[in-house]
């Protein structure tokens, strides 16, 4: 009778091995779709009156160097 009982652990190792791939997926997932939505929101100007134009892109450029 104490054959049910190890495999009462090992269903429990399955179940928790199931679980934790269920939850790095999860993770794995969301923080892709979280990098898109910030890529998205730098990408957008940010009032009507603002334009990027080359040498503004080139004052930023060197602000980098």
């Amino acid at each position: 009778m104490k054959k049910p009982a190890s495999d009462m652990g090992r269903r429990q190792l399955l179940k928790a091995l199931a679980l934790g791939s269920a939850a790095g997926a999860v993770v794995t997932v969301s923080s892709q779709a979280l990098a898109s939505t910030k890529t998205a929101a730098t990408t957008e100007p940010k009032s009507e009156n603002y334009r990027e134009t080359d040498h503004v892109r080139n004052y930023y450029a060197s602000l980098n160097n």
